[in-house]
Order: structure tokens, then C-alpha cells, then sequence
């Protein structure tokens, strides 16, 4: 199970695109914490509508919702955290992004089983950041599907191209 929670999101069209990226890749709850994104919810830009498929629910503390099944994964460029490219996803992980205009506090780090970066130079944004970690998740399963079938069922139905 793949779940994401964003601290205090700046931006509803960060928030949309996050929620693009959970349904492209198979995330089954995105959670939010702090107001922001609550006064700015009617302006989300969620172009395919995932929050009708997906929850999104509001969130007063990462604590209530760790369990012993479910590692915390923090997604944040600090001095010791591990680089996503070497990184082991876990079966069942909740994945947790800062806000762009901040950093994860400390409080919130002690409370994550693993911290992971992605090797930039400078910050990426949120949305932008949740598809690297997702598309790496993806990636390094053993469950993906590669399959002509695949593509078939999930290209965009104007996308009739194939390589020759």
C-alpha cells in the first residue's frame, strides 16, 4: 500500500498534480496536513479528477496515523538521508513531502522509519518531486507491468502511435 501525506501544502496546483501522480502510479490515499491547501481546495487543478478515486483528507498529526505494518519514509535533501537511487521501497510505506516553501521539522523527521533524497541541484517542486519518488517506486517493483497490454489499455486514446 502506498500512501502520501503533504505537510502544509502551498499550493492547490501542487496539490492537483500530486493527485495525478497517485493515480498514474497506484497510491491509495494522499493525506495533507496544516490550512493552507484547506482555503484553497475549490482552486485545485486535478485535471483527471483523482480525488473522485482517490482520498484526500486532512490530517492533524503523522502520528495518528503510523502503525508497525506501514514504514514512514520522509522525502527530504538533508546531511544523512539516503539517496532515492539506492533507496529499498518498502511493500507498505507512507511517503512524506514538505511544503515548497519549507522544510520537514525535526519533529516530523524522528517521527519517519527512513529519509530519502533525490539528487538535484536545488529543490524540485512538490508535485514534481512525488512522481520522481512514485515513477522510483514503479520502477523498482517487481509487480510492474511491462506489457504491450499494458500500454494499449493506458496511452491517452488521441495517442495512436507506435514505433515501427
Amino acid at each position: 500500500m502506498t500512501q502520501l501525506v503533504l505537510i502544509n501544502p502551498k499550493s492547490p496546483t501542487n496539490v492537483g498534480g500530486v493527485m495525478r501522480a497517485a493515480g498514474c502510479y497506484g497510491a491509495q490515499r494522499v493525506w495533507y496536513t496544516g490550512e493552507r491547501y484547506g482555503y484553497a481546495r475549490k482552486f485545485a487543478t486535478d485535471t483527471k479528477q483523482r480525488v473522485d478515486e482517490i482520498p484526500l483528507e486532512a490530517l492533524a498529526s503523522l502520528a495518528d496515523i503510523k502503525t508497525a505494518q506501514t514504514r514512514i519514509v520522509a522525502v527530504e535533501l538533508v546531511d544523512g538521508a539516503t539517496p532515492l537511487p539506492f533507496y529499498e521501497h518498502p511493500e507498505n510505506a507512507i511517503y512524506v513531502f514538505d511544503p515548497e516553501d519549507g522544510s520537514l521539522k525535526q519533529d516530523v523527521l524522528s517521527i519517519c522509519d527512513d529519509v530519502v533524497y533525490i539528487p538535484t541541484t536545488g529543490c524540485m517542486n512538490l508535485a514534481a518531486t512525488v512522481n520522481v519518488v512514485l515513477y522510483d517506486r514503479t520502477a523498482k517493483s517487481q509487480h510492474t507491468d511491462y506489457s504491450r497490454e499494458f500500454i494499449l489499455k493506458n496511452r491517452d486514446t488521441n495517442n495512436r502511435v507506435k514505433v515501427k
